[in-house]
C-alpha cells in the first residue's frame, strides 16, 4: 500500500477526545495547529517496543532543541483511547511531548494513514510517519516505507531535526549519581538547575539496585555525587563547580 504524501495540504479537521485530569475535553485540530509550528509523529500503538524504546524517548530528548529552532509543540498521535495514551505518557515521563489520542482513527484516516493490522490483533491503526506542520499546513512529511512489519527508518526525531536545521546543536545529556541525604548531591543538582540543565538522576544505596561497587565500577569512585556530561565524567560537586567556573 502506497501512503499518500500530503505536503502543501492542510491537516484533517477532527476533534480529539482527550482527558484533562479526570474530565473529558474535546481538542480540535485548530486548537493544536492554528498559528503554531508543530512537529507530529504518529505511530501504531502505545507501549509497543519501537514506540516506547526509540520513537518517543528521542523526540522527548530533543524537545528543547526543537523549541530552540522554532517549534511550538511536539505531538505524538496514536490510534489508542485517551486512558491508554495518558497512562503511556506517565510511563514514558516525556515532558516535552504532548500525547494525543486518535481513538477512532479519524485523523489517521484523514491523513490517508489508517492501515489494517488485524493480522496481529490491532485492528485499524496509524502507519508510522512524522510531519512538520505550520499554521495547519503540512510543510514536510517523512513516511515509513511500505515494508512488512513496522519499519522505523525516516520518521525519527533526528531526521526531523536535521530537516528543520542541519546545524542544530544537540544537548549534552547529563547524568548524576546521588544518594538520599547527601548535601553535596543537593549542591550539585542546584548548580545544574540554576543553569537550566536537565539531568537524569540515578540514586545509589540500599534498595536502589545501584551499590557502591557498581558506582566504583562505572566512575572509579565510591563517593557521591558523580556527574557525567555528554558522556564525560566530570566528578563530584567541587569538580562540577570548577567545570562551571564557580569559585
Amino acid at each position: 500500500m502506497e501512503h499518500s504524501n500530503r505536503e502543501g495540504q492542510r491537516v484533517p479537521q477532527v476533534t480529539f477526545k482527550t482527558r484533562e485530569g479526570s474530565q473529558w475535553k474535546d481538542v480540535s485540530t485548530n486548537d493544536l495547529f492554528q498559528g503554531k509550528t508543530v512537529v507530529v509523529f504518529a505511530l501504531p500503538g502505545a507501549y509497543t517496543p519501537t514506540c516506547s524504546s526509540s520513537h518517543v524517548p528521542r523526540y522527548n530528548e530533543l524537545g528543547p532543541v526543537f523549541q530552540a529552532n522554532g517549534v511550538d509543540q511536539v505531538l505524538c498521535i496514536s490510534v489508542n483511547d485517551a486512558f491508554v495514551m495518558d497512562a503511556w505518557a506517565k510511563d514514558q515521563n516525556a515532558e516535552n511531548v504532548r500525547f494525543i489520542s486518535d481513538g477512532n482513527g479519524d485523523f489517521a484516516a484523514g491523513m490517508g494513514m489508517l492501515v489494517d493490522k488485524s493480522d496481529i490483533g490491532f485492528g485499524k491503526r496509524s502507519w508510522r510517519y512524522s510531519m512538520l506542520v505550520k499554521d495547519g499546513v503540512i510543510e514536510k512529511m517523512f513516511i515509513e516505507p511500505d515494508k512488512p512489519g513496522d519499519p522505523f527508518e525516516v520518521s525519527d526525531a533526528d531526521t526531523m531535526l536535521h530537516y528543520i536545521n542541519p546545524q542544530a546543536k544537540e544537548p549534552e545529556f547529563v547524568t548524576i549519581f546521588t544518594r538520599d541525604g547527601c548535601p553535596h548531591c543537593i549542591r550539585a543538582k542546584a548548580m545544574l538547575k540554576e543553569r537550566g540543565i536537565a539531568f537524569e538522576e540515578i540514586k545509589t544505596g540500599q534498595g536502589t539496585g545501584v551499590s557502591s561497587r557498581t558506582l566504583r565500577a562505572i566512575t572509579g569512585r565510591s563517593t557521591v555525587p558523580q556527574v557525567f556530561i555528554g558522556g564525560r565524567h566530570i566528578g563530584g560537586a567541587d569538580d562540577l563547580a570548577h567545570y562551571f567556573g564557580v569559585a
